[in-house]
């Protein structure tokens, strides 16, 4: 069989299963695992699929992002559970920076009783369970972005690098272990930069819904992630394979 053809089978197999190992595209296309892993690594370059540690996955592209009203009530048990294990991670005293998403939200309830805490965000949602609380707040202005209800852009941008945390807590649209952490509006990720600079620690709280998934718009490696909190249905080969770039991964 042909290079291109052999190639052409294996994207095929792939896009069909979702993942595959090197052993079993071997024995499928009768030739050599030396020969399976350098189809793989080229095919991996040039964004057909995802290379894994004795395989491959499919690239599963991410839609575009419902809004944050709708996203509230999916797999909200395990929102709820990295919600708390993320605000475990806040001691009195932090100032902290909390981004938009529907995960993030739901560390709230349980930072209400930390003495002397200072909470930066851009998120409305945060903004109003925080509004009454004793909990210091400040709050950054720019454009409002409905969907999400958080405020983005330039002027985001320019307030947010006024600051500086002990950690930022961000939910993000699609984390993949080569394609990194991503987004689908291009003022969000330029907002989402800037918060990754504010502070020593960044913490991506995300559900599996978000793994192996790649957005339009690029953000940053994915260890510039200091830690990712996730559930226990994130795939295994990915939350390994996170953990082997030296990000530390979680499972609430």
């Amino acid at each position: 069989m042909l290079k291109s053809a052999r190639q052409h089978h294996i994207r095929r197999l792939v896009e069909e299963r979702g993942q595959i190992s090197v052993t079993e595209l071997s024995e499928i296309l009768t030739v050599s695992e030396a020969t399976i892993r350098r189809d793989l690594e080229q095919l991996a370059e040039e964004g057909w699929l995802l290379r894994t540690h004795g395989g491959a996955l499919r690239v599963e592209p991410a839609t575009a992002e419902p809004p944050i009203k709708q996203r509230m009530s999916e797999n909200a048990a395990e929102k709820r559970r990295i919600g708390q294990l993320a605000a475990s991670l806040v001691r009195p005293g932090d100032t902290i920076f909390l981004g938009s998403g529907s995960t993030v939200s739901e560390m709230v309830p349980h930072l209400l009783d930390l003495a002397d805490l200072t909470v930066i965000t851009n998120s409305l949602p945060v903004i109003n369970q925080l509004a009454r609380s004793e909990i210091e707040l400040i709050v950054i202005g720019g454009m409002f972005r409905s969907s999400e209800q958080s405020m983005v852009g330039h002027v985001a941008d320019m307030a947010i690098r006024e600051f500086r945390a002990n950690h930022t807590f961000m939910g993000i649209r699609g984390i993949d272990v080569e394609h990194g952490l991503t987004s689908d509006f291009l003022p969000e990720a330029v907002t989402d930069r800037a918060i990754l600079d504010i502070a020593p620690h960044c913490i991506i709280v995300a559900d599996n819904s978000k793994f192996n998934r790649v957005g339009s718009v690029f953000l940053a490696p994915v260890n510039q992630a200091h830690k990712v909190i996730t559930d226990e249905l994130a795939p295994a080969s990915t939350v390994r394979s996170l953990r082997e770039t030296g990000v530390d991964v979680l499972i609430a």
